[in-house]
This record gives C-alpha cells, structure tokens and sequence, in this order.
C-alpha cells in the first residue's frame, strides 16, 4: 500500500512538472520573440503562485534585465546564487546581467573565474569575448570569440559578436590613424558576411578620410543594391566629389539623388539627401540658393540640429562667423557632445580672431572625440601659427645696369602666447657693379613686436638699425615700422602704418645713403561673388630732400579655390617732387596697367605658386612701352617642422626698383619650427 501511494506520489509530481513547464512555455515564447515587458508581467504572475521555482525566477530575471532593468536583474541573480551558488546557469546569468549593467570592470572578474572553470563552456567563453569587447580590450575579444566559435562553429550569435568586435577594434586603429590595419580588419570582416553594409560603410569612411577617392567611390557602387541604398550611395558620391575637389559634379550628383528621394520618400534619407543637396550648393558658392533651402528646411523640420549646421556652414563661407557661432552654440545646447557644434565652432572662433576660445573649442572636441583625425589636424593647424621658428633666405640678383647682389636675410620668431609674438631679423647685402666696380655692403638688426589686442586688430612695431660701408662712405641709420593690421567690416582689411628704410639695392644707393619714410595705406575688399579690390596708398618723403606719391590699385576675380586661381587688372601711378635720374628712377610722372594671373597650390607635400602680368608703362611724356612680371615659387615641406622653396622673379617694369631697371632674382628658402608645439602648450 506504501509503495502504491508512492507510485501515486511520484506520477502525480511529473505530471505536475510537465503541466507547469508546459504552462511557462507561453513566457519563454516571450522570452525568444524578445517581448521581454510581456516576459516579465507572465512569469511575476507565475512566480505569485510559485516563489521558489528556480526557473520562473531565472527567466523573470532575465526578462526584467532584457526589459531595461538591469539592477533589479542583478539583484535577483544575486539571491539566486545564494541559493544555488554552484549553478552554471544562474552563474552565466548573473555575469550577463552585470553587462546589461555596464559592470563591465566587474563582469571581467567574474567571467575570468567562470571560463577558468568551464574552458569549454560556449555561453561563457562569447560572454567574456563580449565583455572584453565592452571595455575596447578588442584583442582579447577576438581571442575568447575564436574560441567560442572553435566549441560552436559558425554559431550565429558569436559570429554577429565577432563582427562587431572587428568593427569596434578597426575604428580603434582608425583613431591611431592606422588605416591599413583597420582596412585589413574590415576586409576579414567582408570574408564572414560579404557586402555587409555596415562594414563597407565603416570602410568607406577610411578612404574619406585618407582621402582614396576611387575607392571610396567603388565602396558606394558596392553599396547601391536597392532603391534606399543606392541613394544612401549618391549622397556619399557626392561628398567623394568634393574631396576629389569636383563640386560642379558634386552638385550634378546631388540633383540626382534629390529627384530619387522624392520618389523613394524615406524619411531619414531624405533629410540626408536635402543636407547633401544644400551642402554642394555651398560648395559651389551658390549662395542665395543654399539661403533659401535652408529656410526651407527650418519651415519643414524646425531648427534641428543638422539645419543649425548647415546655415553655421553657410556662414563660414559667407565670412559671417558672429552668426556662425551663435548657430553652433545654439547646436550646443541641445547636444553638448556634438561633433559638428564642438569644432565648427572652434573653427568658426579660429576664423573671427578668437583664438584662445577656438584653442578651448579643440581641446574639448578632442577629450570627447579621442584622435578625432579632423580635429587633430585643426589643433596642428593653430599651432602652427604660434610655433617658435627660425626662417633662412638666400638671394641673388642681377639687372641690366650691371649691378649683381647677394643677399641672406635671418628670421626668428617666439610667440611668447596667442596675443604677443617677438621677432629678430638680420639682413646681409653685398652688392657690386661689374662696369664701375663699385661695392657696398649693408648690415640690418631689427626686433620686431606683434601685439593683437583685439580680435580684428593687430598692431605691429619694429625697430633696428642699418650699417652700411660703400666705397666712399661708411654710416649707420635708424630702421623703423609701425602697423595697425584691422579687420573694420565682413571681407574687409585694412593696414595702416609707417616705415623707415635705408636704399640698399645696388651699390650707387647705398653710398647716397638715402632714407626714406614712408607712411602707407593697404585696403582690401573681397567679395562672396569672386570679386575683391586692392589698393595701397604710399606717401614718402626722403632724406635727399625728395617726395614720392604711390598709388596701385587691382581688380580681381577668383577663377577658381583648388588651386587658387585669380585674375584681373593692375593699374599704378607713381609721381616725384624733384627728378634724379642719374641716381635713382624718379619720373614726374608715372603711369602702368597690367594684367595678371596668380596661380596657386598647396598639397601635403608640394606647393606651388605663379603670378605673372603683361600690359604697358607710360614714363612721362615717353611712348608706351610694353612690360613684363614673372614670380615662381616651388615649395616641399620635408616634414611637418620642415620647408623649403626656391623661387625666381623677374620684371621689366620701371618701378620695380628703385633705380628703374630690368633686373632678375633667384633664391632658396628654409623654415625650421624650433619647436613641436607652441611654448605655451600646455595639453
């Protein structure tokens, strides 16, 4: 009878486990469908009647952690292992609940005991590979996710896992700038999931950003399978154009993608495409276009973030970087960690003079984007301009009136912080005429001070002495400069200033020793519409009791911005109070106009500069006579501390020097940063 009743006993218990499992397979239904809040609400219901079953709490606990709760998870795995402090599964449970947590430091210690215990075990070995993954330790990711796939092979949930992991360990070496192994990182990827979009999207960004234009652009052929990427495609072609510096075809490419989102009418694409579209409007300077589409946009979606971007753009191109950085602070305060709003606006400081705030403005975009590449080329581009360097300048010159110089002139310069920078140059000329023989030399020292007290205004005083020993007379004379270098108005400079000199250009006048004082007036006006105007004004008077009134004007129009190419027209009109012409060019009355060209270019590498002109003279009563001006530059930077040129000039223009010849000049130059960084770095 006691065994009977033990029977009885025993197949009612498996016939109750059976009906209870099969009434939780609704929850674990829930579980493996991922409707974890339903999940959670059915297996507190279960737990209601049942508290201590193992399995309703382990999968409550799962569901609750899955459901966005990680500590009450946490918590509940916690009572669970003090219950079943050897159960493997609560154990991996726990563990993953602490990367649910982000305890990741934590999650590290515990799974490092787990995997020591259960080698083989795949559940722990891909959750350590995760954890790894979570704390960027990608290296040892691969390894654990490796062997997880050796216990499981090709399971689906490690493979996703190791996908990421490359991803997250390519963008790692992307922030080293070491785009080879990142590039060789995403490629393994491509062998396991082929034409993966994430992964080629990863890998067309590198070639963005090393600026490998074919292949970023076989990248987004690769991409365009359907409808929604092919204009997630066109809108990156876009962008490559402009790097390839093409935006006429950038802006082609964008009408393209504009006309395909109005039929395909994706949401996010479509603002991608209207931002893309607006982009190469800028680019090719259309601006009064660019303006209406943006109060489009703002009419459409409000001032969003990616809108407020696109005017502050505009108005960088535009000059009006007041608005500019109101734009970008406006970005800032619904998004502090916003790339755009974080170095646009130290860019936007950078141009408007303000340059401790755009110092501000990197560091920060650098403490949130570590090694961002953009970022870490714009604080390499500011401190550039602060950097402690010593300049070299070696010349030769000769003219059609015999006389042959050779010249070196020695600069050294120490921004002592971004306001206050102090210069010493010392210049050497040696100059002979090879009919008359007559030689002369010339020593200048001069320092020289550059105070900017305001972001627009800029003042720079320099003060020497010039000794000079010609074949008849020896004597020393007092070198001075005074400028105020002003930004009065948007796209306006304007320099004022006075400066004494000493002629030293061919033995005759230094033997004269003949000063001059000159008080000066520069102007230049540019233009959003490619125009600008220049114009200098000088008065001197001079020691021989002589006067001179200079003027030069020139109109010119900017062809194109890679490479820079201007062009226009020179006029310049030179008179003198008193005629010597047997000591220097000094006409009553002078008149030229040229046209010109100036071409110019600067790589990684090479830089390169032309500027040449063409046109006629008129010396007083004389008949016109044609004249010439040739200047090259061919430049290398041989690292980043380290450039050099060599140049040539030539021109027949009378007022070309100062005693009106022909003459030519050839020479080499070096610049040495002394330092890698400015004295007052202190990052």
């Amino acid at each position: 009878m006691n065994f009977l009743k033990q029977i009885c006993f025993l197949i009612g218990l498996i016939f109750t486990s059976v009906t209870f499992a099969q009434n939780m397979q609704e929850g674990f239904q829930y579980l493996e469908t991922g409707k974890f809040d339903k999940a959670e609400i059915f297996f507190h219901q279960i737990l209601a009647d049942y508290p201590k079953n193992k399995t309703a709490n382990l999968c409550f606990g799962r569901a609750v952690g899955l459901n966005g709760n990680a500590p009450k998870a946490i918590g509940i795995f916690t009572d669970l292992l003090k219950e079943y402090p050897v159960d493997l599964e609560i154990q991996l449970n726990y563990a993953e609940s602490l990367l649910w947590g982000k305890q990741f430091g934590e999650a590290k210690v515990y799974f490092t005991s787990l995997v020591a215990e259960n080698p083989e075990n795949f559940a722990a070995l891909l959750g350590f590979a995760n954890t790894f993954s979570n704390l960027k330790e990608y290296e040892n990711a691969l390894i654990y996710v490796n062997k997880a796939l050796e216990v499981s092979v090709k399971n689906p949930n490690a493979m996703v896992s190791k996908k990421y992991i490359r991803l997250g360990y390519a963008n790692q070496f992307v922030q080293k700038q070491n785009y080879s192994k990142a590039i060789s990182l995403l490629n393994e990827n491509l062998i396991d999931f082929p034409n993966d979009k994430e992964t080629l999207l990863n890998k067309v960004n590198i070639y963005l950003m090393t600026k490998e234009t074919a292949n970023a652009t076989k990248i987004y052929k690769q991409i365009a399978t359907n409808a929604k990427d092919s204009l997630l495609a066109l809108n990156g072609l876009a962008l490559v154009a402009h790097i390839d510096e093409k935006d006429k075809n950038a802006l082609e490419i964008s009408k393209t993608a504009l006309l395909k989102s109005k039929i395909l009418k994706d949401t996010t694409l479509t603002k991608q495409t209207f931002e893309r579209y607006t982009q190469a409007l800028i680019w090719n300077r259309k601006f009064k276009e660019a303006e209406t589409k943006i109060k489009d946009l703002i009419l459409d979606y409000g001032e969003q973030n990616w809108v407020l971007a696109l005017r502050a753009t505009l108005g960088m191109y535009r000059s009006n970087f007041k608005e500019t950085i109101a734009d970008y602070e406006q970005i800032l305060k619904k998004d502090s960690l916003s790339f755009d709003g974080n170095l646009g606006s130290t860019n936007a400081y950078f141009a408007n003079g303000e340059v401790k705030k755009a110092y501000n403005g990197v560091f920060k975009t650098l403490e949130i984007f570590k090694n961002q590449k953009d970022a870490v080329g714009f604080l390499k581009k500011i401190n550039k301009n602060y950097t402690p360097y010593v300049e070299e300048k070696l010349s030769y010159t000769f003219d059609n009136g015999d006389n042959v110089a050779y010249s070196s002139f020695t600069k050294i310069t120490f921004p002592i912080n971004t306001s206050l920078s102090f210069s010493t140059n010392y210049e050497y000329r040696k100059t002979e005429n090879t009919i008359s023989k007559n030689k002369a030399k010339s020593n200048n020292f001069n320092l020289e001070l550059q105070y900017q007290f305001h972001p627009k205004i800029i003042f720079n005083a320099k003060g020497g002495v010039s000794r000079a020993n010609s074949f008849s007379n020896n004597y020393s004379q007092l070198l001075a400069e005074v400028f105020f270098k002003m930004k009065p108005l948007k796209l306006q400079d304007l320099e004022i200033g006075y400066k004494r000199e000493v002629q030293n250009f061919n033995a005759d006048l230094v033997d004269k020793e003949i000063a001059s004082n000159n008080l000066i007036l520069n102007y230049n006006l540019s233009t959003n519409f490619k125009f600008g105007w220049f114009t200098q004004y000088l008065y001197t008077t001079q020691t021989d009791e002589n006067e001179r009134n200079l003027l030069f004007t020139s109109l010119y129009y900017n062809f194109l911005s890679k490479p820079t190419f201007k062009g226009g027209l020179n006029f310049q009109y030179i008179t003198f109070k008193n005629q010597v012409p047997e000591t220097y060019f000094s006409p009553e009355k002078f008149n030229a106009v040229e046209v010109f060209i100036d071409i110019s270019k600067n790589d990684k590498k090479l830089f390169y500069s032309l500027n040449a002109a063409t046109g006629y003279q008129y010396i007083e009563d004389q008949p016109k006579q044609s004249t010439y001006r040739v200047q090259v530059k061919l430049g290398y930077n041989v690292s980043e501390r380290f450039i050099t040129n060599i140049y040539g000039t030539r021109s027949n223009i009378a007022s070309a020097t100062a005693a009106g010849f022909t003459f030519t000049e050839v020479g080499f130059v070096v610049k040495w940063d002394l330092t890698k960084k400015p004295i007052f770095y202190k990052n």
